[in-house]
């Protein structure tokens, strides 16, 4: 199996890039996605972050009803085993207890996804259910950070975030429920956009009013594919609960503008969890540069009760697994999740999930309520929120203190650890703002860290704007141009 073009040339190229050649017919959907298989072979043994890859999609791009007419062109596109589902395909959710669950139908995403002339070829690893932070359980996949095998990709869109870093595609499915996109994307050198609710559905299996904290997106290079992404993917579902919204003008076409001069209010002391002084440092140099792009910089903590919202989160994310699993037990006709099928916490989040109230899910929607308006005055006067996308440096495989097969008997301590790492990003889940990921700094130890963004809700357009001006600015040189020591130029 040849390649259509050397992997410099490939890597030099994004989804838009690639599809632009196609649809110039120099190039073909079919020799691109055998370029990616061939990626997939030589990488995956390293990296572990596709799971299956599709040959007859690979073979005959349109038979699933890949448009070839939309702006991918019939690009490849890996999906996130996790979220909207594939007709005929394998959906695992990263456990033991789902292997063999095939889709029966096409989601309302994967028809957008499928329309704007994305390829759906395989599949990319996701920890169990998407509940923790690493796709790490031996029994299932490790999946390696492609910028040192010794370090997570974290999650939960781990395989997504190590194909894109390890040039394998330009673009792949991603869901983030309380930082899943952003967290890899960061520690990946990757761009991850959590978009604002209202975005994207999660029809015609749930709407945003059920889900309430989780959101679907895509893992980039470039802020032109995520953009485009957005832009052709977007859209409600027949009988959404809420309105799905447009903006005036395409993001495809708003990144072309720089924005007007913004108020950006950078932190990192939120409530009890604070950064690491490496990490702090980084991201005063991010805001450092900014200001130089001519932005009004300010260290400012958003007026929040943080206690209150990271323990309602808390309590959301219990029911909200609980009742994922309680459905799939029921679908099997079981009591009781097996034990040697199902992850230690995943199970020890059913019990506590399981008992319950609705007293207790309306007290977390209350505290939901509260921190949102909070934060929307807060944005009455800043635009942006600045902060690290994690507060802890990237652990290494086999921490098993954020991992769902760990052994913890609280529950609410494995919490406890989990938002002591990723403090910043689930603000954004809570109150359904956008927020984005973007590959400006690093640790000393080499691996990405990425400057994480916040915006009023509804306000994609200007992350992506700032992005854009970044890129820009850096000469589309994100990462300094450094590459993952696991990278298609090194096949």
């Amino acid at each position: 199996m040849g390649k259509v073009m050397n992997w410099d040339e490939w890597v030099d190229l994004d989804a838009i890039g690639l599809a632009e050649l196609v649809k110039n017919g120099q190039i073909s959907s079919q020799e691109v996605a055998k370029q990616v298989t061939v990626a997939i072979k030589a990488l995956n043994p390293e990296i572990n972050a596709v799971i299956e890859v599709f040959d007859d999609a690979i073979n005959e791009p349109l038979k699933d009803g890949t448009n070839p007419d939309g702006v991918f062109a019939g690009v490849p596109f890996l999906m996130k085993d996790l979220g909207p589902t594939v007709k005929g395909r394998l959906q695992e959710m990263g456990s033991l207890f789902m292997q063999g669950n095939r889709s029966q139908a096409d989601s309302f995403l994967t028809e957008q996804i499928r329309k704007a002339g994305l390829n759906i070829i395989g599949r990319t690893t996701t920890p169990e259910f998407g509940l923790c932070s690493s796709a790490e359980n031996p029994e299932v996949y490790v999946t390696r950070n492609p910028w040192n095998l010794e370090y997570t990709t974290c999650g939960s869109s781990a395989g997504t975030a190590a194909s894109v870093a390890a040039g394998i595609v330009p673009l792949s499915h991603a869901t983030d429920g309380g930082g899943s996109i952003r967290i890899p994307a960061g520690v990946n050198g990757n761009i991850g956009l959590k978009p604002s609710r209202g975005v994207f559905s999660v029809g015609p299996a749930g709407s945003d009013l059920m889900g309430v904290v989780s959101a679907q997106g895509c893992i980039s290079r470039t802020i032109r594919d995520t953009a485009a992404f957005v832009d052709n993917c977007r859209g409600g579902a027949p009988g959404e609960f809420m309105p799905y919204w447009m903006p005036k003008e395409p993001y495809s076409e708003l990144i072309h503008r720089d924005p007007e001069k913004l108020r950006i209010a950078v932190s990192h002391e939120w409530g009890n969890y604070r950064a690491t002084p490496e990490i702090v440092a980084e991201l005063e140099r991010a805001a450092r540069f900014l200001e130089k792009l001519g932005h009004h910089v300010e260290w400012v903590i958003p007026d929040i009760d943080f206690h209150t919202a990271y323990e309602a989160q808390t309590s959301c994310y219990i029911m909200n697994f609980s009742q994922v699993i309680a459905e799939l037990l029921e679908q099997k006709n079981l009591e009781r999740p097996p034990v040697k099928l199902i992850e230690s916490m995943c199970i020890k989040v059913w019990e506590e999930g399981r008992i319950a109230s609705y007293t207790d899910r309306a007290k977390m929607q209350a505290a939901f309520n509260q921190t949102s308006r909070s934060l929307g005055s807060f944005f009455e006067d800043w635009d942006i929120i600045l902060t690290p996308t994690m507060a802890l440096p990237t652990p290494k495989i086999g921490t098993k203190e954020y991992l769902t097969t760990s052994d913890n008997p609280s529950v609410y301590d494995w919490f406890e650890n989990l938002w002591s790492i990723f403090a910043y990003t689930s603000i954004a889940n809570l109150c359904g703002l956008p927020g984005i990921s973007l590959p400006m700094a690093k640790l000393k130890n080499g691996l990405p860290l990425g400057i994480h963004a916040l915006a009023r809700q509804g306000n994609d357009g200007l992350l992506l704007q700032l992005g854009a001006q970044i890129e820009r600015a850096l000469d589309g040189k994100w990462n300094q141009g450094q590459r993952p020591a696991v990278h298609v130029t090194s096949i």
